[in-house]
């Protein structure tokens, strides 16, 4: 039986919210569970573990430290402190920013040279601090970028239609946060494009709008509701990984490093369309934007490179 190791650093509910989604779904062998609080930690294990007679497979859980990342396949990052109320997003990516460094050069020195990726927030800046420290090649540093955002729209879109979200291709590109967008000329329904699907059936445009504003507002919703999001986000987490134990070739809006003018920019990392495998991006899909989109692109690039300046990154 082909190994399968993935190891999870941070085990708060997100982190868990993935581990649980993988011990119901299945096709990892081992799965280790790393944190800076051990008893909390030795919980999580104990209380997956006792699922194991239900779960789809036999799996090894265990709760670890960085050595165990030696022989892994993956190691997702989910560590890291919440937004606090109030608090700015540069602070939280100040604070954030020491803790992916000290994490990332632990996995490292450990001898992993596996797929990272990354969930911890601000995503995109927390990524690049991942892929600068680690010294890994770019495809093998991801981060969940708009994967959840996507998810959303896809999510919203069939409920307007009453479609199968199946059947729904469209994309959230740009930071995973406000200045996200969607490039509507390549969304899809089964075949055909939803905006001639609009016109045909003479849904006013403004939706489109009303749909994206749904999928901006859904996290900050969900956290005054419920205090944090993380179901969403842990499956999301869970498709990545299968998608590169799988060796798939899947399109993801991943958080991926674009250094040769891809959409016009450099040094940056953000959500785009790419294809997933074993080795983690094997390529950039390029769409052709609006003038529009492509501005709101830059917008939400030159926000994180503003961002990494004040933070010295």
């Amino acid at each position: 039986m082909k190994r399968e190791k993935v190891v999870l650093v941070g085990t708060g509910f997100v982190g868990m919210s993935m581990a649980y989604s993988m011990l119901n779904r299945g096709g990892i062998n081992e799965l280790v569970l790393i944190d800076i609080d051990k008893e909390k930690t030795k919980g999580e294990e104990m209380d997956l573990s006792h699922g194991l007679p239900f779960a789809p497979q036999k799996m090894i859980i265990k709760a670890g430290d960085y050595s165990d990342c030696s022989d892994a396949e993956i190691v997702v990052i989910t560590a890291g402190v919440a937004q606090k109320p109030g608090q700015s997003r540069l602070e939280l990516a100040s604070t954030n920013a020491k803790i992916i460094k000290q994490i990332t050069k632990d996995i490292v020195a450990s001898g992993f040279n596996g797929v990272f990726i990354v969930a911890s927030n601000p995503v995109d800046l927390m990524t690049y601090i991942v892929y600068k420290e680690s010294g890994f090649p770019k495809n093998k540093v991801i981060g969940s970028g708009t994967v959840l955002d996507t998810a959303r729209l896809r999510f919203l879109i069939a409920d307007y239609f009453k479609l199968s979200s199946k059947n729904v291709h469209a994309y959230i590109m740009g930071e995973h946060g406000d200045s996200s967008f969607v490039p509507w000329n390549h969304a899809y329904i089964g075949c055909k494009k939803m905006i001639d699907i609009m016109k045909d059936n003479s849904h006013p445009m403004e939706d489109l709008q009303k749909i994206h504003e749904g999928v901006v507002n859904a996290a900050y919703e969900i956290i005054e509701k419920k205090k944090a999001t993380y179901y969403g986000i842990g499956m999301s987490l869970n498709r990545i990984v299968r998608a590169i134990l799988d060796d798939e070739n899947a399109i993801l809006t991943v958080s991926t490093y674009l250094e040769n003018g891809e959409y016009g920019e450099d040094d940056i990392y953000i959500g785009v369309p790419a294809v997933i495998n074993k080795n983690g991006v094997r390529e950039i899909i390029k769409l052709d934007l609006t003038q529009e989109e492509q501005n709101k692109l830059d917008e939400s690039c030159n926000m994180l490179k503003n961002m990494r300046k004040d933070l010295q990154l």
